[in-house]
């Protein structure tokens, strides 16, 4: 199975857009000012030598890259430049596409020269849609997914072949976050168990770190050490399984009765749109974000799965009041997640 990957995305449909861009520092977040409170949504590589980073605040990428571009995000434009990529790959025959997100999606397929297939794919996708995109290669979702890394600019060539012969003497002696599925907070985790590399985790007792991090999370984390993943592509479309929306305050909310009443607006404004799409909300999430950079989410399965905008509020504010602190806050989101 073949991963792709589009470089760099939101940044290069930007360049595609503006060429007199091209091979500038290009930063995508927010309204595209860097001196208002919001995050980078995507940076492009000259903006990445400079530190800037995808959800940095867009003043820190402006501090780091003052010659940056910054532009605002412009989301119905993505997707369909993300759709014609996913209409490229789909035209190929004999293959199945499994999407997972705008700019990344699976190519499950049979050939006698992975390589070259990937080759072509890059070579489809970039005449078609002047995009350029990495390809890595796996005998899993897993592998093809880490594969990517090694075939990214400035990584590799474009193209690059991960299995389970070569996993150990690519993958071992490789920190734990370096695997899809492990943040920070997890390498910590395992940190403090002794785990630090590729290597140690594939060793772990399973058992032993099922007792520790849960019956399921912990022989999955083990799983992941050994390059275990599913070795199957679905080739069902991508349907969104959350829909929401976010609001980054220019100046903090201090009063907690503004924030129920950004809270509740949030949550209708999510409503409308599961509703015009026909998709009830089976669980809201609320985010804050209280100053000057800590941000936490609770979430709530619903009593039934609803778009009525009204009940979609009340328990996004149910939800709100699982936060105990009262600090100033300067973001707020509500997600309705799916069934």
């Amino acid at each position: 199975m073949l991963h792709v990957d589009l470089d760099q995305f939101l940044a290069a449909v930007e360049v595609l857009r503006h060429p007199e861009l091209a091979g500038r520092p290009v930063v995508v977040g927010g309204k595209g000012d860097p001196t208002q409170r919001a995050v980078v949504a995507t940076a492009s590589y000259e903006a990445r030598r400079y530190g800037v980073r995808s959800g940095m605040p867009l003043r820190t990428a402006a501090k780091r890259c003052p010659d940056a571009v910054f532009l605002p995000a412009d989301n119905a434009h993505y997707e369909e430049a993300s759709e014609e990529v996913m209409a490229t790959l789909r035209d190929r025959p004999g293959v199945v596409v499994e999407v997972m997100g705008w700019d990344e999606a699976f190519v499950g397929a049979e050939s006698d020269d992975p390589e070259a297939l990937a080759r072509t794919i890059r070579a489809d996708v970039l005449e078609r849609t002047r995009l350029h995109c990495s390809v890595g290669i796996g005998d899993n979702m897993l592998r093809a997914k880490l594969a990517t890394e090694f075939a990214k600019p400035g990584a590799g060539d474009g193209v690059y072949r991960l299995t389970a012969g070569n996993w150990a003497e690519v993958m071992f002696d490789r920190p734990t976050q370096a695997l899809w599925g492990i943040g920070t907070k997890t390498a910590r985790k395992l940190a403090d168990r002794g785990i630090t590399t590729v290597r140690e985790l594939a060793a772990a007792d399973p058992a032993a770190l099922a007792a520790e991090l849960g019956p399921a999370l912990g022989p999955w984390y083990v799983q992941l050490g050994r390059g275990i993943g599913r070795a199957v592509v679905e080739g069902t479309p991508w349907v969104p399984r959350s829909r929401s929306h976010e609001t980054t305050f220019q100046e903090n909310l201090t009063d907690w009765a503004d924030v129920r009443t950004e809270v509740a607006a949030l949550a209708r404004r999510v409503a409308a749109e599961i509703g015009d799409a026909g998709r009830p909300a089976a669980r809201v999430a609320v985010k804050v974000r209280f100053a000057p950079f800590s941000t936490y989410t609770r979430s709530a399965t619903l009593d039934a799965p609803t778009t009525d905008a009204d009940r979609f509020a009340k328990a996004a504010l149910d939800v709100l009041e699982l936060f105990s602190s009262r600090r100033p806050v300067r973001l707020l989101g509500v997600r309705a997640e799916f069934g």
